[in-house]
């Protein structure tokens, strides 16, 4: 595919150019729900007057809807847009980007979405359908898939599709609750997904940082106990990654503590850990759920995280999962080639 796709720069550039313009069309319109063309023109800094044009030939190719509210991709159009993604790929040169980037971490597998999270959200909801696209690849009845809370694990689990194509699967929240955002946290995220997929769901009513009398004393209740032994035996589990410093801002650290994992030089932050470049831990929380040694045990682990600012995040948790499956942007792969 690669050398028919630089014969076809060399010959016919053209042709790729409006390939590559009908696929942004194409995808943004899948992003967002009843886009009008104006708003499209602003997202794709096109004029009106191509948009308009494009889209009347994508509705002529039965792509696409109009309304009067405005325009969304119908299922041939999305159907397309997923046989034309590894092509654009190759053309944008992601899949030679995912090669690199698997490389100098050193991980497993590596999937890379066009553009930066830090300037556009839309690209968390394409990293959400990458990593359920991926996720259907490896599932299996009777699974247990462990997630965990954040933004990105809300979008990642809105983007999952109803199906009954699995049997007896349990979701299970990875840890206690984080802060007083109902919707990013683990429990939600686990009833989003276990309900989709249709099969079952374990919640942990608990909070996610804890002292460690009440922690002892927690994990002696039937319930959680009976939850906590479903997250030591998870089949898949997926997760998001945080920065040190966000996650401590959100967990309303102490200040002392705060500064003292700074001056460690603390990067990256996953079930109450936070580490360095280096991978290694310099300050644990007291946490209910998923623990260090299990996170090294799962065979199937899928951490999604986008925007450059997390470049240094993303080193930190390849340095300690090396069978780890990566889903991120162009913004955090570019970063991370900067820093290696």
């Amino acid at each position: 595919m690669k050398k028919l796709i630089q014969i076809q720069k060399k010959i016919m550039p053209e042709v790729l150019d409006v390939m590559y313009r009908r696929y942004k069309i194409l995808n943004q319109i899948s992003l967002n729900e009843s886009i009008g063309r104006r708003s499209l023109s602003n997202k794709l800094d096109l004029s009106e007057r191509v948009v308009r044009s494009e889209v009347e030939f994508l509705k002529k190719q039965d792509l696409i809807e109009i309304y009067t509210s405005g325009m969304s991709i119908n299922e041939n159009g999305l159907n397309l847009l997923n046989d034309l993604k590894v092509f654009m790929d190759e053309i944008m040169g992601i899949s030679e980007l995912e090669e690199k980037i698997k490389k100098k971490l050193g991980i497993k597998k590596v999937i890379i979405l066009p553009g930066n999270a830090d300037d556009d959200s839309l690209v968390i909801k394409d990293i959400g359908k990458a990593t359920y696209k991926y996720l259907t690849k490896i599932i299996k009845n009777d699974y247990i898939i462990g997630v965990t809370g954040g933004n990105t694990m809300l979008e990642f689990a809105n983007c999952c599709h109803e199906t009954k194509k699995y049997e007896n699967i349990l979701v299970v929240p990875a840890r206690g609750g984080l802060g007083k955002e109902v919707e990013i946290q683990s429990n939600n995220i686990a009833a989003i997904i276990g309900k989709k997929f249709g099969g079952n769901y374990k919640l942990l009513h608990v909070p996610d940082n804890v002292t460690e009398e009440t922690l002892n004393s927690l994990i002696l209740e039937p319930e959680i106990n009976k939850t906590l032994n479903h997250i030591q035996n998870v089949d898949i589990l997926v997760f998001g990654v945080g920065r040190a410093d966000d996650m401590a801002r959100r967990r309303k650290m102490l200040d002392s503590d705060y500064q003292y994992i700074m001056s460690k030089g603390a990067v990256g932050e996953a079930f109450g850990y936070y580490f360095n470049r280096d991978g290694e831990i310099i300050y644990e929380t007291s946490t209910i759920g998923i623990k260090l040694e299990n996170f090294k045990a799962i065979k199937n682990t899928i951490g999604i995280v986008g925007g450059s600012r997390k470049a240094e995040a993303i080193l930190a948790i390849s340095k300690i999962k090396k069978d780890l499956v990566l889903v991120t942007d162009e913004g955090a792969a570019n970063k991370i080639c900067e820093l290696i």
